[in-house]
Order: structure tokens, then sequence, then C-alpha cells
């Protein structure tokens, strides 16, 4: 081989080095930087690719480093992702991963929620969890059915308009009681004076509202001067909660059908102060219960409360949704979780407990993604299909 030819083909070995030098770093925007690999899972990623941006805190902190298909229909799309070192302090077990588009139109990227204050740092390899990506179909299918309504209340809107021209021309005639009215100053007169005497009524009636909202208000005042007062504050203490509006509120009718994944069950006694209290003083012992809800992913969690078999039933009932009450609100206080999916059922006195002096029963029952949540427990005093009465119509009397 010739000298010019031994020349040619090392210059032109050299730029294929090259060119393949800059296409590899070119593809790896943190070769040179130190990063960690994060995992998380969708139901679909919405035109998501490998290579899109990580932004943590609107900063872009990474890569998509690959993306993988579920082995069974039911499963989830696997996304890796690679991120800076930097980001280990401020993002945690409960940080939340999301699809985000740039724009209205523009390219997906991974979007990295800070986390909780006091939650453990991410560790490489580590699975956090998403959140479902709104889906442009979905959204432009929602824009359309506007559309069509405001069509059809324009539609009605012209008709309305037409209608008041006839009703304004018959009117402008002296046709119909209207027309009279406006027509004959005698009825004007009396009605004049009838608004003025309703004025006087309804001026009555406001009075009225006010000093009924004061006296509400001053009751509210004293009720919550009562929860403080050095005489009583130790009857609220005691009791273990203060506002008794509070009951039931994140209650639902029953526990779901599906087995639970995890339970975990605690005697009153180990954990009240007495036997006909919700004052907490075994708080240490729901330890295990809270830091599972919060090292771990969940559909549902229920805390169920039963009460011995002696007793009034309704001060049994009162006493478990107290109970349920306080068990709830000191998980939600002192682990980290989503307490949206933390809900309670009162079971009261329950007729199966074979000791008469047995203080009840509380179990944490915790169940996978895709439990469906039973609905919200009624009030005893709402409205039912058999005691609700139709109101009467115009033309009864």
């Amino acid at each position: 081989m010739s000298r010019s030819a031994r020349l040619g083909a090392f210059i032109f070995g050299t730029l294929v080095l090259l060119a393949t030098g800059i296409f590899i770093v070119g593809s790896k925007k943190y070769l040179f930087t130190s990063t960690y690999v994060l995992k998380t899972d969708f139901a679909n990623v919405v035109g998501l690719q490998v290579g899109a941006d990580v932004q943590v805190g609107g900063v872009q902190s990474g890569t998509v480093k690959s993306i993988e298909l579920p082995n069974k229909p039911d499963g989830k799309v696997s996304v890796t992702l690679q991120v800076d070192n930097s980001t280990h302090s401020i993002i945690k077990k409960d940080s939340l991963a999301s699809i985000q588009t740039e724009g209205l139109l523009g390219n997906q990227f991974i979007a990295v929620s800070f986390g909780t204050a006091g939650q453990p740092e991410v560790k490489d390899g580590d699975t956090i969890s998403s959140v479902p990506p709104l889906e442009m179909g979905v959204i432009l299918d929602k824009a359309n059915q506007l559309l069509d309504t405001g069509k059809v209340a324009m539609n009605n809107v012209n008709q309305i308009t037409d209608h008041l021209n006839s009703v304004s021309a018959k009117i402008d005639k002296g046709d119909g009681t209207v027309g009279a009215l406006i027509n004959d100053r005698s009825l004007y007169n009396n009605l004049e004076q009838t608004s003025g005497n309703l004025n006087q009524t309804s001026i009555s009636a406001k009075s009225t509202v006010v000093s009924a909202q004061a006296g509400i208000a001053s009751f509210a005042e004293n009720m919550e001067a009562m929860k403080h007062n050095f005489l009583l504050k130790g009857y609220f203490k005691d009791r273990g909660y203060e506002d008794s509006s509070e009951l039931g509120k994140d209650a639902i009718e029953s526990v779901p059908q599906a087995a639970a994944a995890k339970e975990f069950t605690f005697q009153a006694k180990d954990l009240f102060d007495k036997q006909d209290s919700a004052k907490l003083k075994g708080q240490k012992r729901l330890k295990q219960a809270g830091d599972f809800l919060a090292g771990n992913e969940f559909g549902l969690a229920v805390i169920e409360v039963s009460t011995g078999a002696s007793g009034d039933a309704q001060k049994d009932m009162t006493l478990a949704e107290g109970r349920a009450l306080v068990l709830r609100n000191y998980m939600v206080q002192h682990y980290g979780f989503d307490d949206t999916k933390l809900k309670t059922v009162s079971l009261g006195k329950q007729a199966g407990t074979s000791s008469k002096d047995d203080w009840g029963v509380i179990r944490v029952l915790i169940y996978p993604d895709g439990t469906p949540i039973p609905a919200d427990k009624k009030p005893d005093n709402a409205p039912t299909a058999e005691n609700k009465t139709a109101a009467p119509s115009p033309g009864d009397n």
C-alpha cells in the first residue's frame, strides 16, 4: 500500500472514531456526572421517549434511561430514571413522579416532586410512586363536550330572547295583567303599597336572622371556652377528643370484601386509658402499623374499631367513632403517607365478645392498589328513600 493510501486510511479511521465518540457523548447527557438510578411505574407513558428530561422542582436533573413494557396485560410500564446525585437531599421515599408536557403540545418529560422533610432518602435502584398522566385525547373530548353544551345553551338563550320579545310586544299593547298594571295607575299604587309592607316584613326577618346568627356564634364561643375552662377541660381531655362534629367524617359503610394484604390487631385496653374513653396511652404500639403505611404502597387502609359486649349500644358506637377518630389523627400526624387512603369503620358493640370486661378490638387492615373503596357512611340522621317527603307542587293547596 502506498504512503498516500495509508495516510488516507488513517485520516478516515480517525474521523470514524471521532464521529462515534461525538455520538456516544451526545446521547449520554450525564456521562461525566455522578448519578444514581430510580424506577417508577405508569399504566401508560403517553408518548414519553428514552432520553427525555427528568426535572426536580422544575430544574433538569436527569434523563429517562429506559422504558420497559410489562410481562402481562394487567402490569404497568416500568420507567428507569438516571438522576443527578445532587438531588439526594430533596427526593425522599414519598416523592411522586409524573409525566408532564412542555407547553400545550411540547415534548413529554418526567417531573419528580420534593419529598417530605423527615422521610428517608431514596437509594440507588429504589422505586417511587407515580401520578397517572393526563391524556390529551381525554382533554380534547371534554373540550368538545363543553362546546356542544355551549351550543345547546346558546340555542336556549335565543329561544328565551324570542319569547321575551313576544311578551314585551303584548305588554306594550296593554294585553294581560302586566300590561294592565302598566297602563292603570291605581294598580301601580296598590302594588307599591304592598311592596312597602313586604320591605318592612323583610327588615324584621333580617333582624331575626341576625339575632339568631349572633346567638349561634355566642354558643360556639362558649363551647370553645368550655374546652379550655379549668373545671371542664378535664372532661375533654379524658374523652380523648374535643370536636364531636369530627366523628365519622372519614368513615365508610364497611370494610372491603377483598382480603387484606396486611393486618395489625390491637386490644383496646393496650391503647386507651379507660374502658369508656378514647384517650390514647399506648401510642408506641402503633409504630409497626404506621411504619408499614409510610414505607409501602397500598390502595386503601381501614381502622376498624369495636367495643365490648356490655354497655349501651348507642354509647358504644359513639365510643368506637371517637377511638377511630383519635387513632386516625395520631397516625396521620406521626407517619408520612397519603391520608386520603386511610378510612375508618366503627362497629360499636360487638355481640361475639367472650368476656363482658373486654374493652374491644382494633384492627388496621391494609389493601393493595386497585381495591375499590366502599361508599362513605351516611350520618344517622341523613334522609333516606323511606323518610323523604315530596315537596308540594305549585298547584297543591
